[in-house]
């Protein structure tokens, strides 16, 4: 598998901040070639491009809605052009609009499941066809689909689909040597998780946990890292990373 770079090549959608920022920088750091994919925020993206390339690394950045068949064909296709091919693809672009049922507003419902379902789907689909022997397709969930918690329902309906292609996609890419698993975080201190909660609240999802404190977007890269490496004997699963929450 080699590359352009001399490296193994990762694609990661919403690599531009939150926890994709942290799956960036750890497969960075291990060796990865990445392209870091924004839907929005280019300067993001291309100061974490730099971040890595100062670091010695390779990386670049590709834009586009993740839900746009046409866009997301033109990223993979700049990913082999730079690269060379494609070994991992990482999912965790996604949006979260909470609410209660009977409160919710269909549109922002639509909106979700526009990224969260439709989205997965078109990068899985382009993954399916492009990454090499030997890869990985890591998508996102959240471990709201076991715990349950109220205003959670339109999530966490829009990541139990992506839990539910799973295990289906990993079947359907028999002999290709290739992995298809979930990364399904629980409470994770990035800003927009943190954003409009206070102290008392911040605590009270820390100590649910018997670790006693939120994860880190870092905590969530290691599962990535592993599931992108070493973990070639996991296949067609959801890993929650949660500290023990559920």
């Amino acid at each position: 598998m080699s590359t352009r770079s001399g490296s193994r090549v990762a694609l990661v959608t919403g690599g531009s901040g939150g926890i994709g920022q942290s799956v960036v920088e750890r497969l960075a750091t291990d060796g990865f070639a990445v392209a870091v994919h924004y839907a929005g925020n280019k300067l993001k993206a291309d100061a974490l491009v730099e971040k890595v390339t100062a670091s010695g690394g390779h990386a670049i950045a590709v834009g586009g809605d993740v839900a746009d068949e046409n866009a997301m064909t033109a990223a993979f296709d700049a990913v082999e052009q730079a690269f060379g091919g494609v070994d991992v693809v990482v999912n965790a672009a996604g949006i979260m609009i909470l609410s209660t049922i009977i409160d919710l507003d269909l549109a922002d419902l639509d909106r979700m499941h526009r990224t969260n379902i439709r989205g997965s789907f078109v990068i899985a689909q382009q993954a399916a066809k492009r990454v090499r022997s030997g890869g990985a397709i890591i998508n996102f969930s959240t471990s709201q689909t076991r715990l349950q918690h109220p205003t959670y329902a339109p999530y966490a309906a829009s990541k139990a689909a992506v839990e539910g292609m799973t295990l289906i996609l990993a079947r359907e890419l028999r002999g290709k040597d290739i992995t298809v698993n979930t990364v399904a975080p629980g409470p994770t201190a990035t800003a927009l998780f943190l954003e409009g909660k206070d102290q008392a609240t911040i605590d009270r999802l820390a100590g649910l946990a018997p670790l006693e404190r939120l994860g880190t977007p870092e905590d969530i890269a290691e599962t990535v890292a592993h599931l992108a490496g070493p973990a070639r004997w996991v296949n067609g699963q959801t890993i929650f990373p949660n500290g023990g929450i559920a």
